[in-house]
């Protein structure tokens, strides 16, 4: 199996104790052309608290597309202060020329309707339709998320009638437990916008792991991820695969300690 390497995105999780200008370099220097920027660096800004126009001048420079923003939290509470909050971080999209916005749900215990998902998806279209962002609801399979099941999610975008898309994670796919029954059958393919993948070696119960056990890609990798992507190839993906690892080992890793892994999880897939 051959992935384009156009096709793979790096996450700026992936290199926590870099600026948004080394984290940039470093991306570019492996020969890759696509980033996902996040809201919850160290530095609480997206920008790191550079301005729009200098975070384009830099993608620019190094020749990067900035593919999203990672994330609208929670996004199926949608009262005033979330559509305020999901404003803001539509703006830095635009301003940076992120092509789209990440979605993630409610994650505390607290159940969410159908109806209440619905009705949020529903005030966030016209949103994003405002700033001419693109909306990717990324389900999270942990036992107290709301919404676990990207397929349905993608029945609920569907209801919503806006024209968002799924974010599939490989990690919380892996969580879910119905995800393998209800994929094959069940998954639409078109309406996927991008895929998450990262790689866990941690035998602790599924139902136990955190984002701390998040790695990436390697031969001992118990969410099978790079089967998870050889099934996406087969059933026609098409679109961009970021690495998006969360442990806090990275917290020590040095730019070349990023490459290394990089490097390694690429060869991974295209074995």
């Amino acid at each position: 199996m051959a992935i384009d390497p156009t096709r793979f995105c790096i996450n700026r999780k992936i290199a926590p104790g870099l600026s948004i200008e080394q984290f940039f370099q470093l991306v570019h220097k492996l020969g890759l052309n696509k980033v996902e920027l996040r809201n919850d660096m160290r530095g609480g800004s997206v920008t790191d608290r550079l301005s729009h126009a200098e975070v384009q001048a830099l993608a620019q420079r190094y020749e990067l597309e900035i593919v999203t923003i990672n994330a609208v939290y929670p996004f199926n509470q949608a009262d005033d202060a979330l559509l305020a909050k999901a404003e803001g971080l539509l703006k830095d999209a635009k301003g940076v020329g992120a092509k789209a916005l990440v979605l993630c749900p409610l994650n505390d215990g607290t159940p969410v309707s159908d109806s209440q998902t619905v009705a949020a998806l529903k005030k966030l279209g016209p949103l994003f339709a405002k700033y001419g962002v693109e909306g990717l609801v990324e389900p999270l399979g942990f036992p107290i998320s709301s919404l676990r099941s990207g397929v349905k999610a993608q029945a609920l975008i569907r209801e919503a009638n806006v024209p968002f898309r799924l974010v599939l994670d490989t990690f919380h796919h892996h969580l879910y437990e119905k995800a393998e029954e209800e994929f094959e059958a069940g998954i639409d393919i078109d309406a996927i916008g991008l895929i998450h993948l990262s790689g866990v070696e941690d035998r602790r119960p599924t139902s136990e792991l955190t984002d701390e056990q998040r790695i990436m890609l390697s031969a001992g990798d118990l969410l099978n991820s790079a089967a998870q992507v050889q099934r996406l190839e087969r059933m026609g993906y098409q679109g961009i695969y970021a690495f998006e690892p969360f442990s806090s080992v990275m917290d020590n890793w040095s730019a070349a300690d990023i490459e290394r892994e990089i490097h390694r999880s690429i060869a991974i897939l295209q074995d």
